[in-house]
C-alpha cells in the first residue's frame, strides 16, 4: 500500500513541474514534441506522446504557445511549437513559484536534519 502511495505522489510531482519544463524547453528554441519528450527523457522525466500533446493543446489554447508548420525530410510537414510573450511571462511567474517552493523544501529538510541531530 505505502509503494503505491509513494508512486502516485512522484507522479503527482512530475505532472506539477511538467508545464515549467517544457516550456522552458520551448523558450530555448521552437521545439518538434517528439524532441520535446527526448529532451525531458534525457532530464530523467519519462512523458509518453499522450501526455505531452494534450499538454502542448492546452497552453496553445492558452496563448502561451504558437506553432508552426515546418517541412520535413522524411516525411509530412512538422508542427513545431515556440513560446509566446505571454508564455514567457507565464514561464517566469512559474520560475520565481520553483524558487520559492525550492527554498520552502530546502528549508524543511533542514528542520528535519537539526531534528535527527538533536534527537
Amino acid at each position: 500500500m505505502t509503494d503505491l502511495k509513494l508512486e502516485n505522489t512522484k507522479a503527482q510531482m512530475r505532472k506539477g513541474v511538467l508545464e515549467l519544463c517544457v516550456l522552458s524547453i520551448i523558450a530555448k528554441e521552437a521545439a518538434y514534441p517528439t524532441d520535446i519528450i527526448n529532451q525531458l527523457k534525457e532530464a530523467r522525466m519519462i512523458v509518453v506522446e499522450g501526455t505531452i500533446y494534450p499538454l502542448l493543446n492546452r497552453l496553445k489554447d492558452a496563448d502561451l504557445l504558437d506553432y508552426s508548420w515546418q517541412e520535413s525530410k522524411s516525411g509530412p510537414p512538422r508542427k513545431y511549437y515556440k513560446i509566446t510573450s505571454s508564455g514567457l511571462e507565464f514561464l517566469d511567474s512559474l520560475m520565481e513559484t520553483w524558487g520559492d517552493l525550492n527554498k520552502a523544501v530546502k528549508h524543511s529538510q533542514l528542520n528535519i536534519q537539526n531534528n535527527e541531530q538533536n534527537s
